[in-house]
């Protein structure tokens, strides 16, 4: 499948009364594809999908299925857990939803498992699941790094197609595996802050919860260094990094949710426990940078 270009991880927008806004999230995912997104990632980190109920992760799906449906977008869907038989279990709900193109499933975290764990378990749930598999690499949040030889072996496996790459920084591991891309395996920048340096060395593209923001500025950005045009690629990334930082200074997705709210593009900015709401003075300078970008 052809992961490239501009994936938007969207937020769970609450009405004031903290139910889950789907009109909003309607608009929103919209919004961002007509913007130029190639796509939709929905109750990815973002979403805050440990935080709701099983109705209203089903809502979330109902509306960025309706939408992805009418449009044609790409729809991927986060799923799975730290145990292996409910990720599977998870996975083959996603059988009843002709819409969903791939599943983004994360390394373990909090067990810490070797890496020949991680990719047993990734093995088992590409052997079962109904769609092709995005591996979210993010060891700040798993716990568990993985280096370029194990990133290999998932991408050898049957039903793995890409990894969401997000390890905060340009490391040497990240430069090799980008140096030589496994075939039919797509490399997506998953730090907003360095998504540019990543494009520019041959990522497909990014799962960029900025891109809510400034959305078709991102999808150029993601083009040129698609086409190599590093002129143009350093030129658009130039304020989209302080901007990502600036949402970025806070627990996600606070100061992104706080941004749209100020904007107009949500009713309440409200994120759920144990996240709370961003400082007004991070929330100002990120609406700043916005509207500066």
């Amino acid at each position: 499948m052809d992961l490239a270009g501009v994936h938007v991880p969207l937020i769970t927008p609450f009405t004031p009364a903290g139910a889950v806004d789907g009109a909003a999230l309607d608009r929103l995912a919209r919004d961002v594809l007509a913007e130029g997104a190639a796509g939709l990632v929905a109750l990815g980190t973002t979403g805050e999908p440990t935080a709701l109920e099983d109705a209203e992760r089903r809502t979330v799906l109902d509306v960025c299925a309706a939408v992805c449906r009418d449009t044609g977008a790409s729809l991927v869907v986060g799923a799975g857990t730290s145990a292996t038989r409910r990720s599977v279990a998870a996975l083959a709900e996603l059988a009843a939803r002709p819409e969903v193109a791939a599943a983004l499933v994360p390394v373990p975290a909090f067990v810490r498992p070797t890496e020949a764990g991680v990719v047993r378990h990734l093995a088992e749930l590409a052997a079962h699941s109904p769609v092709p598999l995005v591996v979210y690499h993010v060891p700040h949040r798993s716990g568990r790094p993985l280096g370029v030889a194990a990133l290999r072996e998932l991408a050898a496996l049957p039903g793995v197609v890409g990894v969401k790459h997000a390890v905060q920084a340009l490391d040497a591991d990240t430069a090799a595996l980008l140096a030589d891309p496994p075939p039919g395996f797509a490399v997506l920048a998953g730090d907003d802050v360095v998504a540019a340096p990543l494009l520019a060395l041959g990522a497909a593209g990014g799962v960029l919860a900025s891109a809510h923001l400034c959305t078709r500025r991102w999808v150029a950005m993601a083009a040129a260094w698609r086409a190599g045009d590093a002129d143009a690629g350093r030129r658009l990334a130039a304020p989209l990094t302080p901007l990502a930082a600036a949402l970025f200074a806070e627990p996600n997705p606070g100061v992104l949710k706080a941004v749209l709210h100020a904007q107009g593009r949500i009713s309440s900015p409200e994120v759920r426990l144990p996240l709370l709401a961003p400082h007004p003075g991070t929330v100002a300078r990120a609406l700043d940078l916005a509207g500066a970008a």
